[in-house]
């Protein structure tokens, strides 16, 4: 049943051997850029290729500022932080999401309140949101409440999920009415656009992640992007264990984060950035690939990018019938040397989030039970 999608991945790839979900790519030109931070002795937190890829990310999202990181989940803390999530506020996110998206509400002393996705897009729905605010939010002088619990909604959490653009413009104007800052997880939507525009760059502020398996990799890294000069500025000082600049004094003036990406990482970062396009077009080969295949299987239907937008296609999913079915798919595909994966549990059947306020989650429980991730690597560029 499964041998005629086994044979299209194994002649995509042109192997007989294992296949990964999703490996990383590197050429010549990576090797010569890791190797000029190494002679250049700056290795760690300050060099070259941080300010260079600082600017070349921003300049490619169409931003005004991006500060790196050492990893997305930094990225995200710190840009809640900026948005003024305070210790006892809530965060309005998806529950069908990776941890680090929860983690990071959590890390600020926040509670996440986790609502339904939209099925297409698997992201944060607008209608989940219109619908909670509508129930639960009341305005007081100094912001939003949830009349629920008491407690200030201090941000909204969408994440694109696989690379897929969730309905971020929908969501902004929301927000907006509310008063309420968005901060974009598009950790693994480098490269996916919505109406044109580099998803990411809608909120307040949006954060990358540069981790092995990802489009593009600085090994371990992330980034925090906005078109807010002030709000970059903060992002670079916390980042940076809050010291003010000084040839030779230590002095800080708040608690900081040792969160800086290190000068051979973005190195790293500054080649493939440099190879993003021919990596994008090789994934969108595959994807093209995997649509044309499962319109004449009647076993699953592919994942495609929602209308309107372009996704990076940065991970391959597909919709099974149901867990059964997914279940008898996982172990076929990866006793075959086929790496495929299902979608994240729901955070709300995580113990540690278990008693978190939340919605029906029609559509998250739907897709928790139904999607697999297919191998999405790019091919050696």
């Amino acid at each position: 049943m499964f041998n005629d999608l086994f044979q299209l991945i194994r002649s995509h790839f042109e192997t007989d051997a294992f296949i990964p979900l999703h490996e990383p790519r590197f050429s010549d030109l990576d090797k010569s850029f890791v190797a000029d931070a190494i002679d250049s002795t700056f290795v760690s937190s300050v060099g070259a290729y941080v300010d260079q890829f600082e600017k070349e990310l921003a300049a490619y999202l169409g931003a005004k500022r991006a500060v790196v990181t050492v990893n997305g989940t930094s990225a995200l803390q710190v840009a809640l932080q900026l948005a003024g999530v305070q210790s006892g506020d809530e965060v309005l996110t998806q529950a069908l999401t990776f941890i680090a998206t929860a983690n990071s509400i959590s890390y600020n002393q926040a509670h996440p309140v986790f609502l339904d996705v939209d099925r297409d897009t698997m992201g944060l729905s607008p209608t989940a949101v219109r619908s909670f605010l509508d129930t639960h939010a009341e305005k007081k002088s100094d912001g939003i409440y949830n009349k629920s619990t008491g407690r200030r909604i201090s941000a909204i959490v969408p994440m694109h999920t696989f690379g897929h653009p969730v309905r971020i413009v929908e969501l902004c104007a929301l927000a907006e009415k509310w008063g309420i800052p968005v901060v974009e997880d598009a950790a693994e939507a480098l490269g996916s656009t919505l109406q044109g525009k580099a998803c990411g760059t809608f909120g307040q502020t949006g954060i990358f992640s540069f981790n092995g398996n990802k489009t593009i990799t600085s090994g371990g890294g992330g980034a925090i992007v906005t078109n807010n000069e002030k709000l970059a500025d903060q992002a670079k000082h916390l980042t940076t264990t809050a010291k003010i600049p000084h040839r030779w004094e230590f002095k800080h003036d708040q608690i900081g984060y040792n969160y800086r990406m290190p000068n051979l990482n973005a190195a790293l970062a500054c080649a493939q950035l440099k190879q993003i396009d021919a990596l994008l077009a090789d994934k969108r080969k595959l994807a093209d690939e995997y649509r044309t295949f499962f319109a004449t299987v009647d076993w699953a239907d592919f994942m495609d990018e929602p209308a309107g937008s372009k996704s990076n296609f940065w991970l391959n999913a597909i919709l099974l019938k149901d867990d059964e079915s997914r279940n008898r798919f996982l172990k076929i595909s990866n006793d075959a040397g086929i790496m495929t994966r299902p979608i994240w549990k729901l955070m709300t059947d995580l113990e540690m989030f278990s008693n978190c306020q939340t919605d029906a989650l029609e559509h998250s429980k739907y897709l928790e039970q139904r999607i697999v991730n297919l191998p999405s690597s790019a091919r050696k560029i």
